[in-house]
């Protein structure tokens, strides 16, 4: 076990100072599909002592192509990707604290999460989840690493409080992205190159290497042979509800009442009951049964069929209407099942 990290250690900006440094951190890993499961492998490959992996979502067919961590097996019994990927990286190192969240993260959830962390890695698929990333890192002044990808494209760039000007800042300027995985497809050259670059990022901070971290953000196509950076510094802004003279995080502050949401690029509808309304697999055996649907029930969720839709209910009373892109719709569905 001694030679385990000595070529990283041979490495000489790292050494075995460097790999302590490692040891000692806890990451926190928003996302568990395309970027979130490389990004872990490597991390926890790479020695880090403890790792916090957050997704909302089971194993599908269609995240075998670019998801690594998981297997069919994963996908035919609709584990939660957070599950599969915890008992996989337990295979690769026993001795690393791996913290699976399965759940939709939101502002309470994340600050209890990053505590103790040292640094969050984005492995998200929408803006919401990112500016909420954005606001609690700065608030608590924890740097984030922003990755995205699409097609044959990827984007990178290391967020830093106090250092680097924040993700709130760049919205007016960045292009509108309408593609998506699910539009546009993806092929995983660009998934294992975006994390791989973000990975290289977190390893510089988490060595004591922050000179050597990225100062442009950073978007290459593999397929095309392209790359371009761009400076950001000068679009911080002094009125940023983030990173200004006065910020208010307004991502961090959760709605009230039932929340319903379009997942990014997919025809489904998330619903989030009211902290006051639970539901639970138990209600929706009952509704499947009233329905004669036939259900299917798991550890961690029930699956059954509702005016043609897939609909997936969760311990925690979270519920996914899969074929749906319009919450109206979803608001309705969710009322006529549940009351």
């Amino acid at each position: 076990m001694e030679n385990r990290y000595s070529r990283q250690t041979l490495f000489k900006p790292i050494g075995q100072e460097g790999q302590q440094r490692l040891k000692r951190a806890h990451v926190v890993v928003i996302g568990c599909g395309a970027l979130g499961s490389p990004i872990a492998e490597m991390l926890v490959r790479a020695g880090i002592g403890k790792l916090t992996i957050a997704d909302r979502d089971y194993v599908e067919m269609s995240n075998l192509q670019r998801q690594q961590l998981f297997t069919e097996q994963d996908a035919l019994d609709g584990v939660p990707k957070v599950v599969a990927a915890a008992r996989k990286l337990k295979e690769i190192r026993q001795d690393c604290e791996i913290r699976p969240v399965l759940d939709h993260v939101d502002g309470s959830l994340l600050e209890e999460h990053v505590k103790d962390a040292a640094i969050i890695m984005d492995a998200t698929d929408n803006f919401e989840t990112r500016l909420l990333m954005n606001d609690v890192a700065w608030k608590r002044g924890i740097p984030w690493i922003y990755g995205a990808c699409v097609g044959s494209s990827g984007t990178v760039f290391p967020f830093i409080p106090g250092k680097t000007a924040c993700f709130r800042c760049l919205l007016p300027v960045l292009p509108a992205v309408n593609e998506t995985c699910d539009t546009a497809g993806i092929i995983a050259p660009a998934v294992q190159t975006v994390a791989a670059r973000q990975t290289a990022e977190a390893l510089k901070w988490l060595t004591g290497n922050e000179d050597a971290m990225m100062t442009k953000l950073l978007h290459f196509d593999v397929w095309h042979n392209t790359q371009v950076e761009a400076g950001i510094a000068r679009l911080q802004n002094e009125q940023c509800e983030t990173c200004g003279a006065a910020p208010t995080y307004p991502s961090i502050h959760q709605t009230e009442g039932t929340n319903y949401a379009v997942l990014c690029g997919r025809e489904t509808v998330q619903v989030i009951p009211a902290s006051n309304r639970r539901l639970s697999i138990q209600d929706g055996e009952r509704v499947a049964k009233r329905l004669g649907s036939t259900y299917r029930t798991t550890k961690y969720f029930i699956e059954f069929h509702a005016e043609g839709y897939r609909c997936v209910l969760f311990e925690n009373g979270r519920l996914l209407i899969h074929g749906l892109r319009d919450r109206n719709e979803g608001r309705k569905l969710y009322h006529q099942l549940f009351g």
